[in-house]
């Protein structure tokens, strides 16, 4: 099938944010005077929603979890947010796509504000018709809810929300892509050179596994 509508994760799938967020969530823990825990749960962090992350890796209390988010901000919002960069074949994917007719979104569990300078600082915001993420008091962060509103943004082309939906395919890199795809009625390209794997992809559902941009066009 020839999709017309493309919705893209940012972390892990257009670029490659691991080394901010982890840093962000180390000055998090030494600030708040929490123990910090091995590179293998850290890296966890990179795709879920921030509470979420701290609650279930973390074992924090959702209060806790709230203050760990503002103390995780005071470094993002400043440093953190530009320790990244764009994985190779992402601008030509987005170029062939464009050309192709095909219209682009952006459906991120990051903070819509941060996405916005994340995309604009590595010149990638000039091939999405929209971008879409999660408020910054903690609303609209769960991945169906993203899908959903991306969606409903390209209904003010005069098009219903189903003859959208019919034509479009998510892409990401963890589970929660595909669970949110799910919900909203949308396959899922995953994606391996991000922060997931194949056992999680098949675990879930993926309606694709691609290992490379590149290989996006080929689907």
């Amino acid at each position: 099938m020839k999709y017309k509508t493309y919705l893209f994760d940012l972390d892990g799938t257009l670029t490659d944010s691991g080394k901010g967020i982890i840093n962000a969530v180390r000055y998090s823990l030494k600030r708040s005077g929490d123990e910090i825990p091995v590179e293998e749960t850290l890296l966890k962090f990179i795709g879920p929603p921030l509470w979420e992350s701290f609650e279930t890796f973390l074992g924090f209390s959702h209060e806790k979890a709230e203050n760990a988010v503002k103390l995780y901000r005071e470094y993002y919002n400043e440093t953190g947010l530009f320790e990244n960069s764009v994985y190779s074949g992402i601008p030509e994917l987005l170029e062939i796509l464009r050309a192709d007719g095909a219209k682009l979104a952006v459906a991120t569990s990051k903070p819509e504000v941060f996405s916005l300078k994340i995309l604009e600082r590595f010149d990638l915001l000039k091939y999405f018709d929209s971008v879409t993420g999660s408020e910054l008091d903690g609303t609209r962060t769960e991945k169906s809810d993203v899908i959903a509103c991306a969606l409903e943004k390209f209904t003010a082309q005069g098009k219903s929300l189903e003859e959208i939906k019919s034509g479009a395919v998510m892409v990401g890199d963890r589970k929660h892509d595909i669970i949110g795809a799910r919900k909203n009625g949308l396959p899922c390209i995953a994606v391996l050179y991000g922060y997931g794997n194949e056992s999680e992809f098949r675990e879930y559902g993926a309606d694709y596994i691609v290992k490379a941009p590149q290989d996006i066009t080929d689907i």
